[in-house]
């Protein structure tokens, strides 16, 4: 039988690729400078490939004449929007599941921070200020925690929520149930669909925003979500109630944002996903004294489980590939499209 040929165009998992290059079954073509963004590549690599590991395709996708699937080192697919791959027959599956872990722990670190007020502890440390005030000893025990969309990461910040001893509360467009076939860490998560203490579903937002102490931005960024969240949603939010986006920075209208933020619509909020890439030294977003603000790196690529879970999803799927079974993290033809 012929080998499957696949093409590398992420940074290697020595163990993981060594396995597939001593392998039969497979021949292996790795790009020895891999990038993280578009960019042709040599025609003559692409014509036989069948199997496509990388964060984007190449420029010239069209080149890739036997391509049947594409695995992709994101979470977020909009790179893989107007690519046409389900008309071409091309099957694509993303990198949900790598990020939940840390994410959620950033989650559940903004919610203490915020309501412990430690930006302000590290100022007045900062000025030698000496202030044991009330704000700075709350604690997040029998607060209610919204997640708007219940994937990995959704599931996981549940988890470790349920644990601190936070109300869970989700809204999604189909309700909570157990995740199928999608990649997840051991141990983590809820696979069964069972932690959460209320769930919403569309055309419940106000109500399910009304009962909230933070509200957790985890859903993709689709054409359908694409500012989402504006003036109403944020203003259908407590006044004590803070913002947590984990998630992709336009989900939430911007000028609703700092509106928001100037007139005390909420309590304060923590950015991890932004506007601008890098967010110019002037934007507002940085000089709120009741804002964190991180340059996505919750999940970050550079964690050092990252690619290590990476390259098990893939190689997981490929064993399903080759086998003609279901793969893990797969994108519907309507994700695909925007959808």
């Amino acid at each position: 039988m012929k080998p499957i040929k696949i093409l590398v165009d992420v940074a290697a998992e020595p163990a993981a690729l060594a396995s597939l290059q001593g392998s039969m079954a497979y021949a292996v073509d790795v790009i020895d400078t891999p990038a993280e963004h578009v960019r042709a590549l040599d025609p003559a690599r692409l014509c036989d490939v069948e199997v496509l590991f990388c964060t984007f395709p190449p420029q010239n996708i069209a080149d890739l004449r036997a391509l049947k699937w594409v695995q992709i080192a994101s979470t977020g697919y909009t790179q893989l929007f107007g690519l046409g791959l389900p008309a071409r027959g091309i099957r694509a599956t993303n990198a949900r599941g790598c990020f939940d872990v840390p994410i959620a722990e950033w989650n559940l670190a903004m919610m203490v921070n915020l309501v412990r007020d430690l930006p302000q502890m590290m100022r007045h440390q900062e000025a030698r200020v000496w202030d044991r005030g009330a704000r700075f000893q709350r604690e997040v025990r029998g607060l209610t925690v919204g997640l708007w969309g219940y994937g990995g990461i959704g599931r996981e910040t549940a988890r470790l929520a349920r644990q601190f001893g936070l109300q869970v509360h989700v809204l999604t467009r189909h309700g909570v149930g157990p995740v199928g076939e999608v990649y997840g860490v051991p141990g983590t998560g809820d696979p069964e669909g069972v932690l959460p203490h209320r769930v919403f579903r569309n055309g419940e937002e106000s109500k399910f925003l009304a009962g909230l102490d933070f509200l957790v931005v985890a859903m993709p960024l689709t054409k359908a979500t694409e500012g989402l969240i504006g003036e109403r949603e944020l203003r259908a939010l407590p006044r004590t109630a803070y913002l947590l986006n984990p998630a992709r920075g336009p989900i939430v209208r911007e000028e609703a944002l700092l509106r928001a933020l100037r007139e005390n619509w909420i309590a304060g909020a923590a950015i991890d996903t932004h506007y601008h890439y890098p967010m110019p030294p002037d934007h507002p977003l940085w000089a709120f004294p009741n804002v964190i603000f991180t340059p996505h790196i919750s999940g970050s690529s550079l964690s050092p489980k990252f690619r290590i879970r990476l390259w098990e999803i893939f190689t997981l799927n490929l064993v399903r590939y080759a086998g003609g079974r279901p793969l893990l993290n797969e994108l519907t033809a309507a994700q695909l499209a925007g959808a």
